[in-house]
């Protein structure tokens, strides 16, 4: 039936509205990381790589500015350079939308010896998930698309999608970044499972 519903899209000539959502921190870290891929050009990679009916209409990208560490002091140069760049290429395609960034000072057990207590630095990404759970459920109130694209692999994300596929009838693709891949050296596929 889906198949069928696909063919008789492309027939007629209608096109599905698509918005890509990225989690940003789940992207980087579950496949571009330690890869030559890091500068992907995410609005063209969906452009090419989208199903055949579905037409691009935005990427909304979803991180939060990192903030300084003493083992990487220059992270948020780095990742300034990288949104700037993905604002100046994409333009009006890309969105990005930032939640923020936590750092805090913490006790913990060596994993070694768990009677040993040590201080560690403990950085954490805080909001992506909801605001890009929200935008989502919005975007499909508002029909704003017809099929949503989703790259990441957190299950906090799952009622929203729910929400979207059952009571506004919305397509569904769930696009999951692969950590396994990372260690070959190449970028993990972004393998899409739709509805």
């Amino acid at each position: 039936m889906q198949s069928l519903r696909k063919g008789a899209l492309l027939f007629l000539g209608m096109t599905l509205r698509t918005i890509v959502y990225v989690d940003g921190f789940n992207l980087y870290y579950g496949s571009l990381k330690g890869t030559p891929f890091k500068w992907l050009d995410l609005a063209e990679y969906f452009r090419k790589t989208l199903p055949k009916e579905c037409t691009l209409v935005k990427v909304k990208y979803f991180t939060a500015k990192v903030s300084p560490l003493p083992n990487d002091p220059d992270a948020p140069k780095r990742q300034d350079v990288y949104l700037r760049a993905l604002r100046a290429h994409s333009g009006a395609a890309m969105e990005i939308i930032e939640g923020h960034f936590l750092i805090k000072n913490k006790r913990a057990p060596l994993k070694a010896d768990p009677s040993r207590i040590v201080e560690i630095i403990q950085a954490e990404e805080k909001g992506s998930d909801v605001n890009l759970a929200v935008e989502l459920v919005n975007d499909a109130w508002l029909n704003a698309f017809d099929c949503a694209a989703v790259v990441s692999n957190d299950g906090d994300l799952a009622r929203a999608l729910k929400i979207a596929k059952q009571h506004q009838k919305k397509r569904v693709i769930l696009y999951t970044p692969e950590r396994h891949q990372k260690a070959a050296g190449r970028a993990a596929k972004l393998e899409p499972s739709a509805d």
